[in-house]
Order: structure tokens, then C-alpha cells, then sequence
């Protein structure tokens, strides 16, 4: 009984007003808390207090599709469907900005085109911020014109959508509509007439003393060029060939780095040479230092293994195996 719309309700597009909005997303308003809590026995008159305590605006979010106290209000407004007095009060209230959303949507939806253009277009004067809740659940910032734009201009808002809208150039031309009046026009013709009125000798002054906003750009002085003399010769127009000094020319192959760098190592003198050779431990020093003797000896020795090893190779098989035995 609490979710059916009121016996004395008018049909809004031939339908009933609660229709206007998709059954996935009524069904979810009338599961959610907010509904039951707050929402529940609602009147016009209690609903604008419910409308005061709004904080942002929305649809639907997150994956469960949950629905924001915003598009649960706008419910409770179709199924008691209030006077169309108290929503024009409601669009008209300059205090609360989110009461003057609420009922702007709510005219939207069950109003018709010539009353959208009438009562919604004097709100792209406010300029105040909105917070909007997205699908994701996160929150971003608008201006009550940008809302009022979408309203206006598209067909869904918030993952609803909205009823189509009669274009506002076809009631103008059936004389339904007056065309509209921009709040820039006066502004703009403030300053055009102020542009005429001026002199001209203002343009001739420089612009840092005037600072004034000028749409063309003052005129650029040229400096007078130079005149060029002729020269008494005439020189030939080709580029001058300059040849390489021999200094200049350096060996960039490898074979001509490393014959470089051979007579280099043979210019120096031997001194330098010495001075290069890495100090040998003592340990090694002490191994060399040997006497003469010990120096003959050795050599003996390596004579005599060497002569065995050659006669070791000289003799045939049989000497071998006499000699063994």
C-alpha cells in the first residue's frame, strides 16, 4: 500500500508517474533503508524539510545498484504528485541549492516544454558548486547551470533517463516561446559601445600607461635596414676550398694506431723503459740470485736426461728387450 501512487494522481505521458522511472531502479528504492525510514507516510510539506537535509546529487550507484536519497525523494514526489505551486517554489528557493535541483528534475519529468524553458532557463544565473555521486560511487564537482544544461540538452541524467523535449527553435518559430535573452548581451554591448566612444588618439598612446584591452594588436615599427655597399671586385659566388694542413691529418685506422704507437715505445730512451718494469717481489729476486756452480750443475743434469731420451728413441725393439732382461 505504502509504494502505490496516490488515487487523485493525474497521468503523466499516459502513464502512470512512478513509470517514468525504470522498474529495476523502483524496486531498488523500495528495498533500500531510506525509503522505509524516511520516505515512509511522507507530505508535501514534510518533504521539503527531507529535501533541506540533501548533501549531493544522483542516481544510482555501486554494484548492487543502490539508490541515493535524491532519486528516493524524486519517487515520493511521483507517487503523491504535490501542486505545481509548491515545485515552482521549490525551483524558486535561492537558500538551499539542492531543493532548487530537486524540484527542477521533478518539472523535468512531468512538465512540458513550454514550462522547462519558462522556469528552468532563469537558473543559468546560479553558478553555485554540486556534488554529484557517479555509478562508481565517487563523488564529483558541477555547477547548478551544468545541471541545468543537462536537464535541458540531454536524455538521461545520472543513469535515468529523461523524457524527450520539444526543441525550443520549433516553439519559436509557432510564436510560443519568446527567444531568449541572454545576461551576457547587456554586458557585451556595454563594451562595444565603450570602444566606439573612444578617440583615436587613445591607440596612438602606448598601451602600458592606458591598460586597456584592445582587440588588434598595436602596429610594429620597422627599423630602417642598412644600405649595403658594393664591393670594387667581383668575387666568384662558390665556396672557398680550404686544404688540410698536414697537422690536421690523423691515421683513424687501427694498423696506423699501432705503427704510432711502436715508434713512439723506440724513441724513448731506455731509462724511461726501466723505469716502467714492475718491481719483482724479493721472494723472486732471491730465486734468481744464484752461484755459478749450482748454475752448472743443473745444466749437466739437463744434458744427461736429454741424451737417455735420445737413445731411448734410437734403439730398435730387440735392444730393448736384451737390455731389460
Amino acid at each position: 500500500m505504502a509504494n502505490r501512487t496516490v488515487k487523485d494522481a493525474k497521468t503523466v505521458k499516459g502513464t502512470n508517474p512512478q513509470y517514468l522511472i525504470e522498474k529495476i531502479t523502483r524496486t531498488r528504492i523500495y528495498e533500500c533503508r531510506y525509503w522505509k525510514e524516511s520516505c515512509f507516510a511522507l507530505t508535501a510539506e514534510l518533504l521539503v524539510d527531507k529535501a533541506m537535509e540533501l548533501k549531493y546529487v544522483g542516481g544510482t550507484y555501486g554494484g548492487n545498484i543502490k539508490p541515493t536519497p535524491f532519486l528516493c525523494l524524486i519517487l515520493k514526489m511521483l507517487q503523491i504528485q504535490p501542486e505545481k505551486d509548491i515545485i515552482i517554489e521549490l525551483i524558486r528557493n535561492e537558500d538551499y541549492k539542492y531543493v532548487r535541483c530537486l524540484g527542477a528534475y521533478y518539472l523535468r519529468l512531468t512538465g512540458t516544454a513550454l514550462d522547462c524553458y519558462n522556469y528552468l532557463e532563469p537558473l543559468y544565473n546560479d553558478y553555485r558548486k554540486l556534488k554529484v555521486k557517479n555509478r562508481n560511487g565517487l563523488f564529483e564537482l558541477t555547477h547548478v547551470d551544468e545541471f541545468i544544461e543537462t536537464l535541458l540538452h540531454e536524455e538521461s541524467f545520472a543513469g535515468q533517463t529523461i523524457p524527450r523535449l520539444q526543441k525550443r527553435h520549433v516553439l519559436e518559430e509557432t510564436n510560443l516561446l519568446e527567444p531568449r535573452v541572454s545576461a551576457l548581451d547587456d554586458d557585451l554591448l556595454d563594451a562595444s559601445s565603450e570602444e566606439d566612444e573612444m578617440p583615436d588618439y587613445i591607440y596612438n598612446e602606448p598601451r602600458a600607461k592606458l591598460n586597456l584591452r584592445r582587440s588588434s594588436p598595436p602596429p610594429r615599427r620597422v627599423s630602417p635596414k642598412p644600405e649595403k655597399r658594393a664591393s670594387p671586385k667581383r668575387r666568384s659566388r662558390s665556396p672557398k676550398r680550404r686544404s688540410r694542413s698536414p697537422k690536421r691529418r690523423r691515421s683513424h685506422t687501427p694498423e696506423q694506431r699501432v705503427e704510432r704507437k711502436e715508434r713512439r715505445d723506440y724513441d724513448r730512451p731506455r731509462e724511461e723503459k726501466r723505469e716502467e718494469r714492475p718491481r719483482e717481489d724479493r721472494e723472486e729476486r732471491r730465486g734468481r740470485d744464484r752461484s755459478p756452480r749450482k748454475e752448472r750443475g743443473e745444466r749437466e743434469e739437463r744434458r744427461g736426461d736429454r741424451e737417455e731420451r735420445r737413445d731411448k728413441r734410437e734403439r730398435s725393439p730387440k735392444e730393448r728387450k736384451e737390455r731389460r732382461h
